[in-house]
């Protein structure tokens, strides 16, 4: 099993910054892609950002350069660095992962999220 953590969350005015962290552990063989997605009250969940180990990064087109996804692969870790901070941005933010278990099989995995709030 693999576990997700997510930290940083918060309440923050507009044009404020905020640093998301997510954990994983559990019996992980290798990580293939972190990424961050995010639930507005009464909208679908959507994708934020997403890193893999091959390829390039992606962005969501309404993060339009305020934001940005870094991994430490030793640590198994992903971050969500938000800056110019919106309204807009407020949601609870999930962090995801998708490897592979110890023994081989594959996983894809999703922490409890962490509440965004970008209001004055």
């Amino acid at each position: 099993q693999v576990h997700l953590a997510e930290s940083g969350g918060g309440l923050v005015q507009p044009g404020g910054s905020l640093r998301l962290s997510c954990a994983a552990s559990g019996s992980i063989l290798r990580i293939l892609e972190m990424g961050w997605f995010r639930q507005a009250p009464g909208k679908e969940r959507e994708q934020v950002a997403t890193f893999p180990n091959l390829g390039t990064r992606y962005y969501a087109d309404f993060v339009n350069g305020r934001f940005t996804i870094s991994r430490d692969n030793a640590k198994n870790m992903v971050y969500l660095q938000m800056n110019s901070l919106k309204p807009e941005d407020t949601a609870v933010y999930f962090c995801q992962a998708k490897g592979r278990y110890s023994k081989g099989d594959p996983f894809e995995a999703w922490g409890q999220g962490t509440q965004v709030t970008v209001s004055s």
